[in-house]
């Protein structure tokens, strides 16, 4: 949806400060019980949520319980996980890319944005999860990586023959089989995942800010 003259009001999306998409009287811009927001004004990508996510900026954000696929640490067999969300960007696909990640254990929280110089989209995806799997130090914890790449998911997880990117497959592939207990799920993008649209948001950020020649 868009609107000719759009207006934005600071609010806060579950942890994060987001802008809201407003009317002419400050009404949220909503169509289907779901509002529009912004990361950052300057960005491109928009995203549709629920109306119940947003809160005044003011409020502070409630710890909420969350599903298989969602983006919290759980506990299975009475341990913690840890959580990864990756993304690529890819700026003309070959062009220009960048890589973002959020990792997530308990309360701990920690991003990667980092311009990866010229490359495929398909390249990025899986230097995102390289990129998240090198931050972990310790193998033993359960580790779940969520992606909205069919590519990645399908190299990675599925056993599709590798075409092109082979070494980098094979290198991601040997750093997962150091890892007791790892999974890739695969999410759907630009669909609210807070995740997911951090990754995001981090990976496109990345090429905004690549070296001026």
């Amino acid at each position: 949806m868009e609107t000719d003259n759009p207006e934005w009001k600071r609010m806060r999306f579950k942890k994060n400060k987001v802008w809201l998409s407003v009317d002419s009287v400050g009404n949220p811009v909503e169509q289907n019980g779901k509002v529009l927001i912004k990361y950052q004004l300057d960005q491109p990508h928009e995203y549709w949520v629920r109306k119940s996510n947003i809160k005044p900026l003011d409020t502070k954000p409630v710890k909420t319980q969350r599903s298989e696929k969602n983006t919290a640490a759980r506990k299975p067999g009475g341990r913690e996980e840890i959580c990864i969300f990756s993304d690529g960007a890819s700026s003309g696909n070959p062009g220009p890319s960048g890589i973002g990640v959020v990792l997530r254990f308990g309360e701990h929280e920690k991003e990667i944005s980092e311009y990866i110089g010229m490359a495929t989209n398909n390249i990025a995806e899986l230097k995102a999860i390289q990129a998240g799997l090198q931050a972990i130090k310790n193998t033993d914890l359960p580790v779940r990586i969520f992606t909205d790449s069919n590519y990645a998911h399908g190299v990675l997880a599925l056993g599709w023959k590798v075409r092109a990117n082979r070494e980098m497959v094979e290198s991601i592939k040997k750093t997962m089989a150091k890892f007791k207990n790892l999974k890739i799920v695969k999410v759907k993008g630009h669909s609210g995942d807070e995740g997911n649209e951090r990754a995001d948001f981090l990976a496109t950020s990345a090429i905004k800010h690549a070296p001026k020649k």
